[in-house]
This record gives C-alpha cells, sequence and structure tokens, in this order.
C-alpha cells in the first residue's frame, strides 16, 4: 500500500507544471485511500504481529484514543504540535507545493512529562489509531529473532494510516559506537534505519526517549522533527492541578496557586499520582479534601525558600492560618507575617466624608 501511495505521489509532483488536472486527480486518490477504519482496510484486515515464541502481541492499539482531560503543553511544543495536524488536515496544500506532510518526530524529555499523552492527543484530533510498540514483547529470549519482530511490527503499521509511537526508542537505538553492546542490538539500529527510510507519508511515526545521548546520531537524522517535553513550569502546573481537581473537587481553582508552588520541578505524572492519593486517603477516612491538599502541600515543599514559598502562597489565598502554615512547613510565623501581602486597610474617614 505505502509503495503505491509514493508512486502516485512521485507522479503527481512530476505533473504538477505540465499537467495540472492530472496532478491534481492523482492528489485527491491519495487523499481517498483506504484508512484503518475503511470497509476495504476491514476485508483486507491483518493479525496484529506476535512473537514467534511467547505468542505475545508486538503492538499495543488504542483504537479510538481518549483522553481524561485536555494535555498542558508547552507554548513551543503546543505550536509544534498544532503544525503537525495542520498538514494532515490541509494535505492537499502541500501536495500542490510538491511536498509531503511531516513522517515522523522525536519526542524528547524525562518521564512523566506527556510523551505518551501526545501521541494519543495527535492520533485523537487526526481521528486515526494509535499503535504502541511493546518493547518487552519485541525484545525476544532469542536475540536472532529480535529485528524480525521490528519489522513485522512497522511493515504492518506501514499498511494502516496510523500514529505509531516507538516508546522508550533509545532501548532498541542505541549507539552503535557503544562498546557494552552486543551484536544482535546493533543490528536492530540498522533495521530501525531502514524502516524509517522506508515510512510512508500517510501514517505518522514518533519516538520516544528519557535519553537522547544514548540515541545513535544516524537515527536521531532519520527523525524529521525534534521536539522538547519540558518539566512543566507554575503556570502548567497550576492548569494541570486545576484539569484534574475541578470534576470532583468545586474549590479546585483556589489550590492552584499553592500546589503550583508546592509542586515544582516535579512531572505531571508525579503530580497527578500524590492528587490521587491525597484523593483516596480523603474518602476513606471522611476527611475533607482540602486538609489533605494542606498537608500535601506542606510535605512536597523541599528547601529553606521552597518551604517558605508554600507557606506564604497558603496563607495569601486563606487557606490555612500562619499557625498552620507554621505547623505544616515548619517556616516560623514572623517569616510568614513578613513575606504575605499586606492587607488593604479601609480607607479612614474624615469629616469631608461624614454625611
Amino acid at each position: 500500500m505505502q509503495d503505491v501511495q509514493l508512486t502516485l505521489h512521485r507522479a503527481a509532483k512530476r505533473y504538477r507544471s505540465s499537467d495540472a488536472p492530472l496532478a491534481d486527480h492523482l492528489t485527491t486518490l491519495l487523499q481517498e485511500s483506504p484508512t484503518f477504519a475503511s470497509p476495504l482496510r476491514k476485508q483486507a484486515e491483518v493479525p496484529l504481529p506476535v512473537d514467534v515464541d511467547s505468542r505475545l502481541h508486538l503492538l499495543r492499539v488504542e483504537t479510538d484514543p481518549a483522553i481524561d482531560h485536555e494535555p498542558v503543553f508547552a507554548p513551543d511544543l503546543a505550536v509544534a504540535l498544532t503544525q503537525l495536524v495542520a498538514e494532515r488536515r490541509k494535505a492537499a496544500l502541500l501536495n500542490r507545493a510538491g511536498l509531503q506532510p511531516t513522517r515522523s518526530a522525536l519526542f524528547i524529555g524525562p518521564p512523566g512529562v506527556g510523551k505518551t499523552m501526545a501521541a494519543r492527543w495527535l492520533a485523537r484530533e487526526l481521528k486515526r489509531p494509535l499503535l504502541i510498540l511493546d518493547l518487552a514483547a519485541v525484545m525476544s529470549s532469542l536475540l536472532g529473532r529480535t529485528g524480525g519482530n521490528l519489522r513485522h511490527v512497522l511493515d504492518y503499521a506501514k499498511g494502516i494510516n496510523c500514529v505509531l509511537l516507538l516508546d522508550e526508542l533509545d532501548a532498541i537505538a542505541k549507539r552503535r559506537d557503544d562498546q557494552g553492546e552486543i551484536g544482535e542490538l546493533k543490528r536492530l539500529v540498522t533495521v530501525l534505519i531502514q524502516q524509517l527510510d522506508d515510512w510512508p507519508s500517510s501514517g505518522i511515526l514518533l519516538g520516544a526517549t528519557n535519553h537522547p545521548a544514548l540515541l545513535d546520531p544516524a537515527i536521531w537524522r532519520r527523525f524529521e522533527a525534534h521536539m522538547d517535553f519540558p518539566l512543566p513550569d507554575r503556570a502548567a502546573i497550576a492548569q494541570f492541578v486545576a484539569d484534574t481537581l475541578a470534576p470532583v473537587f468545586p474549590e479546585a481553582t483556589a489550590w492552584t496557586a499553592p500546589l503550583a508552588v508546592a509542586f515544582a520541578g516535579k512531572s505531571f505524572s508525579d503530580i497527578e499520582r500524590e492528587l490521587i492519593a491525597a484523593r483516596r486517603y480523603a474518602a476513606i477516612n471522611d476527611a475533607p479534601l482540602n486538609d489533605r491538599l494542606a498537608i500535601l502541600a506542606g510535605n512536597q515543599a523541599t528547601g529553606k525558600a521552597g518551604r517558605i514559598a508554600v507557606a506564604t502562597a497558603l496563607v495569601d489565598h486563606g487557606l490555612v492560618s500562619q499557625r498552620k502554615a507554621r505547623a505544616l512547613t515548619g517556616v516560623a510565623r514572623d517569616t510568614i507575617r513578613n513575606r504575605t501581602a499586606p492587607k488593604r486597610k479601609p480607607p479612614r474617614r474624615t469629616k469631608q466624608d461624614t454625611p
């Protein structure tokens, strides 16, 4: 299927200047190619690839990717991801200019910052299935078959109009000059390079890594776009806290600023885990969630400056008293008093103000 699409694309590009109607017709054929959900695809559906020895599926498939709440992306990252979606939605304009949409992108960042969520978001926006490579299954106990497993996965995905995510890419795409790696794992890199070069423009291939320094340089060059996923800043944390708590906690807005201070330097997954733990504790102990969030904020504060910032935020937003803030963070009340915003006093009335 991908060979036919590539031939049509090349023909459309070749006839763009000499026979525009023919080029437009070929472009239309490209846009109407069978998708994962079409009747033609269903008739020719191929079973999911499996490891010969374990019989485990090599892919996890999310036919209709769902997201609990909208992801929070850094501004530059949001622009880059939106660009990927726009290129697919306006593929005809790219074809007329002799261009193809971005075929592949590499997601770079520490664990828990939203790389898998971004892949799911892309698939949802484009109304395509999300395929996730299961590295545990691909790495066969018989190393000679690992390369074959990888080929089966990518060959299968090429025939589907999908988003394919190779998570933890550094596990199978390590530098070939790493003396600690055995020959079979080095050959995996060669297999992956060949498959990346042959990836069709109909799908999107995503790689995700927590350790970019481990990747082979040739793999870097094969990915057309590189996207950095940073740890969230305070604004992103505040938005994430609000999105996570608002559906179940009416007072969520009051807690966004203090928790954004408390969770500074944490990943989205770390924050979500702590918020869920707080909700569970409050539920099984029939305790107010406000109290548990106050304890959580105090426990998350690190370093003298961090504890002072959390104590100040809790008091400034009227969530706890200075005495309670001291108990939660260990910050002296005088310090909290000096750092909190002064309360406005009502203006003094003069004789002229007297009615």
